[in-house]
C-alpha cells in the first residue's frame, strides 16, 4: 500500500492549482519569476498560518528541519528567508484576494444553514481593528502616534464563514466600506449602531435587501402605527414610524421599531428595521446573532497569525491576512465535508502538530483517533545514549557485614573448628583485629569467653579477608605490600 501524503500536502490539495495558477498569470503574479513560484509563496503562508509561526525566520528555521519533504509539499526544495521576504512585498496580494472569494463559493456550498426557521440568507457585518507599530509601520495611519489595520468583513451565518473581507488602515470609518456592499436580494443584515446611515438604509431597500439594527439615541421619528406586542415575549413596543430630522428625504419610506426587554440583563433595547413580515421577537434574535461576527474576530486574532506580520510593508500584510481567511476556510470547508465533531479550534490543533505526518487526513477529523494496527519496532532507540570514552571505571568492592571481630580470614569447613593461628601473617592479623595497641591486646588475649547473659553468636559465619573492621560494616581493600 504506498505511504499516505503529509497532512499539508493534503490540505494544499484542496486549493484547486489550475485556478491559483490561473489567478496568479491573471495578476501578474508570475512575472520574472524562475525559482520561487507564487505557489511555493502561498504554501509558505498557509503553513505559517497553521503552525503559529510568529515571524519570518522562525518559519524558515522550522521549514529547514522538514528540508527532504518540502519539494512535495511546497513544490520547492529550499525556501530562503531573503526570497520569501521579497515575494511578500513584491507578489500582489490580490492573488490571495481572489482567491479567498472562489473559495468562499466552495464552502458556502458545504455549508450547514443557520437556526432560524425563515428561507432569508442572513449576514452580520462589522470591522475590528488591529494595532500595530507607526514607526515599523509608516502606512497604516490610525491616530497620532499609533498605527492599526481595520478588518472589514461580513459573516455568512450558513457556517459562520467570511463572505467579504476588506483590510483598511485604522482612519478609515466603517460606513465608508459598508456602502460598498452588494447584498443578495431577500437577504438579512445585521450591524450596529455605528453604521446608522439613513441613506444607505434606503439603498439597500432599493436593491431588495432587508436589515436589522439599533435605533440611535435621540433619533427624531412619527409613529404611524402601534401593534399589540405578543405577550410574555420581552417584545415592549411594536411600531411603525417615519424618520424625521435634518434630512427627512434620505429615507422616504416607513420603518419598524421594536422595543425589547432582556430578561437576563434588564437591559431595554430599540431596533430599527424593514422587516415586516416577521414576528417582533425574530427580529430581536436575528440582532443577537449578530454577536457570532464579534466571536469570528475574537477566533481568528487568537488562533491565527493576524496580530504578528513576517513582512512590514503593506502588501505582505495584506497578503497574509487574505491567506488567514484562506486558512480559516479551509479548516470550516474540512469540518463541514467531514461532518467532524470536533470544534474548529480542536481541528486546527490536530493539524497543527501532524503537518508533516504521513497520514490520512480523515483520521484526524474523528473523535477518537484509532490506533495503528501494524506497530513498527525501532531499530534504534528513541533517545540519546551516553557513551563514554575513557576508562572503565573500577567496580565497587562489596560491603561484608562482621557477625565477629576475632573470626579468622578463612572461611570455617565445618562446625566446632578452631582455626590455627600460626597460619595467619601478622599483616592478616593487624588488619582482622583493626590494627593498634588494642588489636595487639586481643591476639594475645586469645579467644574470650562470653559475658554471662550475652546472646550467643553464630558460629556458621563465615568472614571473607583481609578487611578493615569497622563496627557494623567492613569494606574489603587490598593487602598492603
Amino acid at each position: 500500500m504506498p505511504e499516505a501524503q503529509t497532512v499539508l500536502a493534503q490540505i494544499l490539495r484542496m486549493v484547486p492549482r489550475t485556478e491559483f495558477e490561473k489567478l496568479a498569470r491573471q495578476h501578474g503574479g508570475e512575472n520574472r519569476v524562475r525559482s520561487f513560484p507564487c505557489w511555493s509563496q502561498f504554501a509558505c503562508l498557509v503553513y505559517a498560518q497553521l503552525s503559529r509561526q510568529t515571524s519570518l525566520r522562525d518559519l524558515v528555521l522550522a521549514l529547514e528541519t522538514k528540508k527532504p519533504l518540502l519539494y512535495h509539499c511546497l513544490g520547492t526544495t529550499e525556501v530562503r528567508r531573503s526570497t520569501l521576504a521579497d515575494a511578500n512585498e513584491r507578489r500582489p496580494y490580490q492573488i490571495y484576494e481572489s482567491l479567498f472569494i472562489r473559495l468562499y463559493q466552495q464552502c458556502a456550498v458545504q455549508a450547514p444553514e443557520h437556526r432560524f426557521r425563515f428561507r432569508n440568507k442572513l449576514y452580520s457585518f462589522d470591522a475590528s481593528v488591529v494595532d500595530l507599530c507607526l514607526s515599523v509601520f509608516p502606512w497604516a495611519k490610525f491616530r497620532s502616534t499609533k498605527g492599526a489595520i481595520k478588518l472589514h468583513a461580513l459573516l455568512d451565518h450558513d457556517g459562520h464563514i467570511p463572505s467579504f473581507l476588506r483590510v483598511t488602515t485604522g482612519s478609515t470609518h466603517d460606513i465608508r466600506q459598508a456602502r460598498n456592499l452588494l447584498p443578495q436580494p431577500d437577504s438579512i443584515l445585521t450591524f450596529d449602531r455605528g453604521y446608522v446611515d439613513y441613506a444607505w438604509f434606503y439603498q439597500l431597500h432599493l436593491q431588495g435587501a432587508y436589515f436589522v439594527t439599533r435605533l440611535k439615541r435621540g433619533a427624531a421619528f412619527r409613529v404611524v402605527e402601534r401593534r399589540e406586542p405578543p405577550p410574555l415575549s420581552g417584545v415592549s413596543s411594536d411600531q411603525t414610524i417615519r424618520i424625521l430630522g435634518a434630512k427627512p428625504d434620505s429615507i422616504p419610506i416607513d420603518l419598524r421599531r421594536i422595543g425589547y426587554l432582556d430578561p437576563a440583563t434588564g437591559i431595554r433595547y430599540f431596533f430599527l428595521t424593514n422587516l415586516f413580515h416577521l414576528n417582533a421577537k425574530t427580529v430581536a434574535e436575528i440582532y443577537r446573532a449578530r454577536w457570532q461576527v464579534e466571536l469570528f474576530f475574537k477566533w481568528i486574532k487568537q488562533h491565527l497569525r493576524i496580530k504578528t506580520f513576517i513582512g512590514t510593508s503593506e502588501n505582505a500584510v495584506m497578503s497574509q491576512v487574505y491567506v488567514a481567511m484562506i486558512t480559516y476556510l479551509l479548516l470550516s470547508y474540512l469540518k463541514f465535508s467531514s461532518r467532524s465533531p470536533l470544534t474548529l479550534y480542536a481541528l486546527a490543533k490536530r493539524i497543527e502538530v501532524s503537518l508533516f505526518d504521513h497520514v490520512d487526513l480523515r483520521s484526524l477529523l474523528a473523535k477518537r483517533i484509532a490506533r495503528p494496527k501494524d506497530r513498527r519496532v525501532l531499530s534504534t532507540p528513541a533517545q540519546l545514549a551516553f557513551k563514554w570514552e575513557g576508562s572503565t571505571p573500577t567496580p565497587m568492592p562489596p560491603i561484608r557485614r562482621i557477625q565477629n571481630a576475632t573470626k579468622c580470614p578463612k572461611p570455617l569447613r565445618h562446625k566446632g573448628h578452631r582455626p590455627d593461628t600460626s597460619e595467619i601473617s601478622s599483616t592478616d592479623r593487624w588488619s582482622c583485629l583493626g590494627g593498634g595497641a588494642g588489636g595487639e591486646q586481643a591476639l594475645e588475649r586469645g579467644p574470650q569467653s562470653p559475658r554471662p547473659g550475652a546472646r550467643a553468636r553464630s558460629r556458621d559465619s563465615v568472614c571473607y579477608g583481609p578487611a578493615i573492621v569497622s563496627s557494623a560494616l567492613v569494606l574489603r581493600s587490598p593487602r598492603p605490600r
